[in-house]
């Protein structure tokens, strides 16, 4: 019972022992295969020289103990070349078997091995590729070994993006806790007037942390694809008006021009309204964040080859060019001061993404450089049935 506890476990004796019952199978059926064509075999050789035994032995018994004879020596012959033969190719099956298994075992406990640590937290470990790293020469095993090694380079992305997402909430939630704090030990210290002005920046502070989590609980909502699309055919000159007039007020507020450049023959698009509102209300949201004030705002829609493409352009602060890859990360921003001091919890750009993709278009970002403006677009798909 504990041979075949430890067989059960072990997949190397697995393999071994099933190369040796081939192996001895085999030597069974050839040795069963001799036995039975032997008398036929000998038989008709015997036939095809029975004139010359004949002559050479003169009688019919000293022929028939001469054939006797003849057949039993004939017959150990063989049995003793089968059984020299049988020993070489169990000895040589043996030692083949047992390199194969290991050659084959070994990758897949190295797997195993590193598994067993990525689950306990060493998301460093990977598997070494047998037979080289040359995708045209490998097997099977290498590509598993290739593709685990590809999971836990994305485990490793996932773990290292969990951590930065908890620094980065941390970090954006220290700044108002911090100020409301001190603004109430001030109020009941009496260092702070309790006027409208120190109870008003309280308030502010906390709107920004209550922005900060419906942000999160949006992203978590739109990554986990936890929503439906209510599609429906709009015009996109409908929904680019709607969201400027939302931000109107604020882009006057602050002195920056907003245009808008929209052709009257756009075609009717099937979209989630509300999702695509909030792809148009963070972008324009975002320009006029970095956009100083005197500074100019666009958005424009074409028809292009994929669908409708939608650009806001503005005359802000820009984007350099190693910071375009990871714009639409969360919490990413090119001015981290200054997306603070203005309040962008930095996960607006990154909801856009999704609510985009999630309709088939696409969304991304240009910019001459720092100090130059920059250029957000995304496409939406026409409606094929309009």
């Amino acid at each position: 019972m504990k041979i075949l506890h430890y067989l059960r476990r072990h997949l190397s004796w697995k393999l071994f022992l099933s190369y040796l019952i081939v192996v001895v199978v085999g030597a069974i059926v050839l040795t069963t295969a001799a036995e039975l064509s032997i008398p036929q075999s000998f038989q008709r050789h015997l036939a095809a020289m029975g004139s010359m035994m004949n002559d050479m032995m003169g009688g019919s018994t000293a022929e028939t103990d001469l054939n006797a004879d003849l057949f039993e020596n004939f017959r150990n012959a063989v049995n003793e070349a089968l059984f020299l033969a049988t020993i070489a190719a169990v000895f040589v099956a043996i030692l083949v078997s047992f390199l194969i298994s290991r050659r084959i075992v070994t990758p897949v406990q190295e797997i195993m091995v590193a598994s067993q640590e990525i689950s306990e937290g060493n998301y460093d470990k990977r598997v070494e590729v047998p037979g080289g790293a040359d995708p045209e020469q490998m097997d099977e095993l290498a590509q598993l070994v290739v593709r685990f090694n590809r999971m836990a380079d994305q485990l490793q992305k996932t773990e290292n993006m969990r951590q930065q997402l908890i620094a980065d909430v941390a970090h954006e939630l220290r700044t108002p806790l911090s100020t409301i704090k001190g603004s109430m030990e001030g109020l009941i210290d009496g260092v702070l007037a309790a006027d409208l002005e120190n109870f008003q920046k309280v308030y502010r502070e906390t709107e920004r942390m209550q922005y900060l989590v419906q942000d999160l609980q949006e992203l978590s909502r739109v990554e986990a694809g936890a929503y439906e699309l209510n599609l429906r055919q709009v015009q996109v000159v409908d929904l680019i008006e709607a969201a400027c007039a939302r931000l109107a007020l604020q882009y006057s507020e602050k002195g920056v021009n907003l245009t808008v450049d929209l052709p009257p023959d756009l075609p009717i698009i099937n979209v989630d309204e509300d999702r695509i509102n909030q792809v148009l209300m963070n972008l324009l949201g975002n320009a006029l964040q970095y956009t100083p004030s005197t500074g100019k705002v666009m958005i424009s829609a074409t028809q292009a080859a994929d669908g409708i493409m939608v650009r806001v352009s503005d005359t802000g602060i820009g984007i350099a060019s190693e910071h375009l890859p990871q714009i639409f990360s969360r919490f990413y921003r090119v001015d981290k001061s200054r997306a603070r001091a203005s309040g962008g919890s930095g996960i607006g750009l990154t909801i856009a993404k999704h609510l985009v993709e999630a309709h088939g278009g696409r969304i991304w970002a240009e910019s001459p450089g720092t100090g130059q403006g920059s250029t957000f677009i995304f496409t939406l798909p026409i409606d094929p049935h309009q």
